[in-house]
């Protein structure tokens, strides 16, 4: 019953870990808004969520940072306010620092750290008008520790924690809730829409994501981790998150663990 009638906004809500997250909230009861840029996969998710009126779709491109703020005002508007934010769009990467140019980079920014950063500023004076609110984000393990062949995701979502992090202990005591959440490899088509080194399409299934958890137990941690208003959430095979802990309090050898990996 925690989310029962629950106004929930996600973004990346037509693929992934996103749609997965959407079905999970419909089936508690909550009121969705989903977005992401294709417009009919939008409707299709929507159709799984039971249609309107409880599911609406609001097209967006999150690297379009300049029109979040007018999408915002448009979310607020659909059920009258937002009570959970979920932050799941985002692109990965699959090269080599030396190799990577920089528009990718960017790229890279724009979507997964400075999209979300610009959304959550726009919902944030509604949340803190009510003295009420939770931003869900979707970061990832790599945003734990650095990971080769991607170097800019990384950063972006070691910025997500940096970022998110702080807003929390600045308005924590404001009604404001935040959840990090770190998946492994999840069995998601994320690495086919991967960026090259030159901004192409990786355009190939990562093995590892292949063999990787299922979406919908993804999701399922997930609701679970948000309902306990967790700080964070790692959402990974047992082996993944050992590889957090090695970070926390032995850095040395995961340096020496991930030089030998590709």
């Amino acid at each position: 019953m925690a989310f029962k009638d629950r106004r929930v906004w996600i973004t990346g809500a037509s693929s992934g870990i996103g749609e997965a997250l959407a079905r999970a909230f419909h089936q508690a009861g909550a009121k969705l808004i989903l977005s992401a840029r294709r417009e009919e996969e939008l409707k299709r998710a929507q159709e799984l969520c039971g249609g309107v009126p409880n599911t609406r779709i609001l097209p967006l491109d999150v690297g379009r940072s300049e029109e979040l703020p007018a999408k915002a005002r448009i979310a607020l508007e659909m059920f009258g306010g937002i009570d959970i934010l979920v932050l799941n769009a985002g692109i990965t990467q699959r090269s080599l620092a030396r190799d990577t140019d920089e528009s990718v980079y960017r790229s890279l920014m724009e979507v997964n750290f400075f999209g979300p950063a610009v959304m959550t500023r726009a919902i944030l004076p509604s949340m803190l008008e009510k003295r009420s609110g939770h931003i869900v984000v979707i970061s990832s393990v790599a945003g734990k520790f650095g990971v080769p062949l991607r170097s800019g995701y990384s950063a972006t979502k070691f910025a997500l924690h940096g970022f998110y992090e702080a807003l929390r202990a600045e308005e924590g005591r404001n009604g404001i809730r935040v959840t990090m959440v770190c998946p492994g490899y999840i069995r998601t088509d994320i690495s086919l829409s991967a960026l090259n080194g030159d901004g192409s399409k990786h355009a190939k299934m990562d093995p590892n994501l292949a063999r990787g958890m299922p979406v919908d137990r993804c999701a399922a941690y997930i609701l679970k981790g948000v309902a306990r208003d967790k700080k964070e959430i790692v959402v990974a095979a047992t082996r993944e998150k050992i590889l957090v802990y090695i970070k926390r309090f032995f850095p040395g050898a995961l340096a020496r663990m991930m030089a030998k990996t590709r």
